[in-house]
């Protein structure tokens, strides 16, 4: 009997830069915060965050080596959270 499914072994190095990856994007996130760059406040917090959700999804929520029914449900969740952001900011726009 052969497998088709990607065995997954734990690489702690890889946990470990992503982690101190995440912490330098958590420094970033509250010095930016503290700094008025105007309209790129925003933008800057939400590529911050986009960032740490990604390398979250995918090491250490092992997205990479799930099946693809799972994938898509992840994408269409994605989906939906960037529709309820975009309505957000249109409606925060005309206030």
């Amino acid at each position: 009997m052969e497998s088709s499914e990607l065995i997954h072994r734990p690489q702690y190095g890889k946990y470990i830069l992503v982690w101190i990856a995440l912490l330098m994007l958590t420094v970033i996130t509250v010095t930016v915060a503290g700094i008025n760059f105007g309209v790129l406040t925003l933008a800057t917090a939400l590529t911050v965050a986009s960032v740490k959700s990604y390398l979250v999804l995918t090491v250490f929520m092992h997205l990479k080596t799930e099946q693809t029914a799972f994938r898509i449900f992840v994408g269409v969740a994605l989906f939906f959270i960037i529709i309820s952001f975009v309505l957000l900011f249109a409606d925060y726009s005309f206030m």
